[in-house]
């Protein structure tokens, strides 16, 4: 399989940040004092980064921007659609979970998107802190980094939000559902 050229065209890239700025604006509460121009133009000096948040976006996680790094000066872009990315819904954790499964194998894992998409899939700390800024998965699930002693058992954790309170679960990594994605992050 080629690998795809990680590098969008000016059309592209003009369509994009139209999208993120249009984001950046009507969601204030996700970055308070921070300055678009700056973030703009971070993103322009990284186009593999731009790149990955294009793919985000492609695959419905609506990148926003919502904390910096005050040790680095990087900008940190979570997925904040609502719910789940419709994009990269019924895949189980990993290749290993996906491996392991004899019947009914989804097309993808988890880690394998992320990895391909240049992000990482979020924490239980980060996906707290989303949950901060909004309500999001009130009807699906994402799924998040998995400690290695539970992975290596064949678990994998995964959250939601229900009855006003964040939730972490766990599930055999070889599980997928059709309401269950992950949210990612990237760092700029």
């Amino acid at each position: 399989m080629p690998m795809k050229k990680k590098e969008l065209s000016q059309e592209q890239r003009e369509e994009l940040f139209d999208i993120l700025k249009a984001r950046f604006e009507k969601n204030t509460n996700r970055h308070k004092g921070m300055d678009w121009a700056k973030i703009q133009a971070k993103l322009e000096a990284n186009p593999e980064k731009l790149w990955s948040l294009n793919e985000m976006e492609l695959t419905g996680g609506e990148p926003d921007v919502v904390d910096q790094d005050k040790e680095t000066g990087d900008y940190i872009f979570y997925d904040c659609s609502t719910e789940s990315p419709k994009g990269r819904r019924k895949v189980c954790y990993d290749r290993e979970a996906l491996e392991s499964r004899k019947k009914h194998k989804p097309e993808n894992s988890a880690i394998d998107m992320a990895t391909v998409m240049g992000i990482k899939i979020l924490t239980t700390e980060q996906y707290s802190e989303l949950q901060k800024l909004g309500k999001f998965d009130m009807k699906t699930s994402s799924w998040v980094q998995t400690p290695e002693n539970i992975r290596k058992l064949g678990g994998a954790l995964f959250c939601d939000r229900r009855y006003e309170t964040v939730f972490v679960y766990h599930n055999g990594a070889d599980s997928y559902y059709g309401a269950r994605g992950f949210r990612g992050s990237l760092r700029v």
